[in-house]
């Protein structure tokens, strides 16, 4: 197969036009990128190019010279499959295929393949079926001849009928619709889950990042969980929650979610937002960053930008913690640079050195977790009669149990609870608010 980069030159002074984000993207990383993604599903790829455009053409996306080069270069390498890393319209798909003499996959349904191939869930399998359906039915367009077909109409006299294409169309939405359905059921399912979540009451800290910027490796990391992590793009797809125990014994639900990537297809972001929930419902969100990788600002920069389409404000300083991971890539010297790049950084925006592999940095980044949970909650002094049985079981279920000490037939304890269960403790127990130290 044959990796093309068809990317607008970079005018002097500006941005480039293709790319959402503020930060200009490498073409050279851009390209290695998109062949990583053609590795992530085994694709053999002959050669890799990029193709400066200064303008997309209506047509074929890029110029007619750069199409003959191409298509030249797919014959002597005997390719059945090009891939063009952009989004390309469903007639410019149809042209190329046409001029190449190959079958042609823009970046969309490159990735689409990929998420086909991780999801292992049936959560999963119906989110990409239902990305992929929503892909193909714009993709339906007359370039195979079983699409002029026709069927007879109902009735005497026959009509017109059905083309096939228009079968095609009604049978992809009637499969949309299903699918939507049973997703509807899976928000259901989540949203009974996360209640009782808050009825324990666990906190949820989900993390999120660019994809392989190496989540996975830092969730089994905190959680001494086994979920896959691999160097490559997209190794999790599927969502894993699992307890997370805190420096001073408090427990909260660690998310894994999948990994964000540059220009991620609208259609995945609609279809996994029943898994993308997880994160919109969070206390706290890691956002993790493979501070070693050349591109890192222009990647922060584009799961910005989705945070952003799941209306999230990345620079929420409450609630998300930014986790500069790989500094294990680092010798001592580059290291202590790094260490006085985040000292400088403002105080109410931190970042959080780590390496997921060998664990330096999790003890601190496990405290500051704790402290942003804890800012969230109001701690409560208050005595309860140690046969209040109910009184007490509520407070396990409804708060996190700090101390609880017996004195003369009461109990003595410290709880922590959300500011919507603050006024039931105060009004029911005669709880006061602990003073600052």
């Amino acid at each position: 197969m044959l990796v093309i980069g068809p990317y607008l030159r970079v005018r002097a002074g500006g941005t480039d036009a293709q790319s959402e984000s503020h930060v200009v993207r490498d073409a050279e990383a851009r390209l290695d990128e998109a062949a990583g993604l053609a590795r992530a599903i085994d694709l053999i790829i002959a050669d890799a190019i990029i193709a400066p455009i200064s303008q997309i053409r209506p047509a074929t996306y890029i110029g007619k010279g750069k199409v003959e080069e191409i298509a030249a270069l797919a014959k002597s390498l005997d390719v059945e499959l090009v891939v063009m890393d952009c989004a390309l319209a469903p007639i410019q798909q149809r042209n190329l295929e046409k001029e190449l003499h190959a079958k042609v996959l823009d970046r969309t349904g490159l990735i689409l393949e990929i998420f086909g191939r991780r999801a292992k869930t049936k959560e999963g399998s119906l989110q990409v079926e239902l990305a992929h359906l929503n892909y193909q039915r714009s993709r339906l367009v007359r370039s195979w001849t079983h699409l002029e077909r026709q069927r007879g109409g109902f009735g005497f006299m026959g009509g017109p009928g059905e083309t096939q294409i228009e079968a095609d169309r009604r049978l992809i939405q009637e499969r949309i619709s299903k699918l939507e359905g049973e997703l509807k059921k899976v928000q259901a399912t989540r949203r009974l889950h996360r209640a009782g979540r808050q009825r324990v009451p666990y906190r949820v800290v989900a993390l999120v990042g660019y994809t392989n910027a190496g989540k996975s490796t830092l969730f089994n990391r905190l959680t001494r969980a086994d979920v896959q992590a691999a160097d490559m793009l997209f190794a999790t797809l599927d969502p894993t929650l699992r307890a997370l125990t805190l420096p001073h014994g408090g427990k909260a639900m660690l998310s894994d979610t999948v990994g964000f990537i540059s220009n991620l297809p609208t259609q995945l972001i609609a279809a996994f937002r029943a898994t993308l929930e997880e994160v919109l419902e969070a206390d706290v969100i890691l956002h993790v960053r493979d501070i070693s990788h050349e591109d890192a600002e222009a990647q922060q920069s584009d799961v910005d930008a989705v945070l952003r389409q799941l209306g999230i404000n990345p620079d929420d300083s409450g609630r998300i913690i930014e986790v500069w991971n790989k500094i294990d890539r680092y010798d001592a010297e580059q290291r202590e640079e790094l260490l006085n790049i985040a000292a400088r950084r403002p105080e109410d925006h931190p970042a959080m050195l780590v390496s997921a592999v060998s664990g330096e940095g999790v003890d601190a980044l496990l405290a500051a977790i704790e402290e942003r949970l804890a800012a969230k909650r109001t701690t409560l002094d208050l005595s309860i009669d140690a046969g209040d049985g109910a009184g007490i079981s509520w407070l396990h279920r409804n708060s996190e149990v700090l101390t609880k000490e017996l004195h003369d037939g009461r109990f003595d304890m410290t709880v922590r609870v959300d500011e919507t269960k603050r006024d039931i403790v105060v009004n029911r127990f005669d709880a006061v608010p602990r003073l600052s130290a």
